[in-house]
């Protein structure tokens, strides 16, 4: 059996980014990594307090990076952390044995478990998920899953039907989800099939409805903003584990506030096209990490998205800034 189980996924859950070198956003670039900026982003992130580490999810760059580029990141990514926080490492291909041979090389690394969205060159079925799934946690028995449900990555949300299949497979710990802001009362029916088998995690921006909607249930969130500056996401953190309500709402609205110009023309579909060099550009902005550039073929994009990320990456900056302030003076 795994290491973890739902129960053990608490607090923040960071995705991280992969940070490139000059020159990445070549056709003809390899081992683009940047190893020396890994390795300062994974140790501020933990230094300041984040509880899980996931790697590779779609603006982390996990569709773009070679084979020899992913082993290098999550190498980097698992030696920094040396054990102090659980590491879930993306293992997301076209298919399923392809799947399985990365997670048998991130395990061999050290990762904890594997951040698994299912293949998406054709959108899978109910049944096809579920078996995909089975199948890696057949292979795999002892690495813990978070399922990925994106619906603009993946073609299509997974039902509650499925949610209910995949809480009896003990492998699938958690499931990274779009939350009530995008998904609605979807995510109460997604709550209620899983039964508290598995840790449905909602977006930062989102997370004090859902906990204090659901408090038993909701104890963490995932957040890739953490890499412009992880303050307003700890502190929110903090507030939502001592029910501390009014602190929860005011820190969740000043995130909204934030990442208000996030979405060109308030569109998340229009967001989901360019999201990987939108969040290069807020990550620039920002100021926390060097990200460097994009990797093809998603290097280009409307300079007007760019502005958006890059005021989100300025709105957040100064949030960030606030209130490590502010958790300076009250400590």
């Amino acid at each position: 059996m795994t290491r973890y189980t739902a129960q053990d996924i608490n607090g923040v859950v960071a995705i991280l980014p992969t940070p490139s070198l000059p020159g990445s956003d070549r056709w003809d670039a390899r081992e683009t990594v940047d190893v020396a900026e890994t390795e300062r982003l994974t140790n501020a992130l933990i230094d300041e307090g984040v509880d899980v580490i996931m790697t590779n999810g779609t603006f982390a760059e996990g569709a773009s990076l070679t084979l020899d580029e992913v082993i290098t990141f999550n190498d980097t990514v698992i030696r920094t952390v040396a054990g102090r926080r659980p590491v879930f490492a993306g293992a997301t291909t076209l298919n399923t044995r392809d799947t399985i041979d990365r997670g048998r090389t991130l395990r061999e690394l050290g990762a904890d478990g594997l951040f698994l969205g299912r293949p998406m060159w054709v959108a899978l079925d109910d049944e096809q998920t579920v078996e995909f799934h089975r199948n890696v946690a057949e292979a795999l028995p002892d690495m813990a899953q978070i399922a990925y449900d994106n619906p603009n990555a993946f073609k299509r949300k997974i039902s509650p039907q499925e949610y209910a299949r995949l809480a009896e497979i003990p492998q699938i710990v958690a499931a990274k989800h779009m939350g009530l802001g995008l998904m609605g009362e979807r995510f109460a029916d997604d709550l209620a099939a899983v039964r508290g088998r598995i840790r449905l995690l909602p977006v930062a921006g989102d997370w004090s409805t859902t906990a204090r909607r659901f408090p038993d249930e909701i104890r963490a969130c995932w957040s890739g903003d953490v890499a412009a500056g992880p303050a307003p996401v700890l502190r929110l953190r903090d507030a939502i584990l001592d029910q501390d309500w009014e602190r929860a709402e005011k820190i969740q609205a000043d995130i909204g506030d934030a990442l208000e110009p996030l979405f060109p023309n308030g569109s998340f579909e229009e967001f989901s096209k360019y999201n990987i060099q939108i969040d290069r550009a807020e990550f620039e902005a920002a100021g926390y990490y060097r990200p460097g550039p994009v990797r093809p073929p998603y290097s280009s994009c409307p300079e007007d998205y760019l502005e958006c990320g890059r005021e989100a990456g300025r709105r957040w900056a100064a949030l960030h800034s606030r209130y490590s302030a502010e958790h300076t003076a009250l400590a």
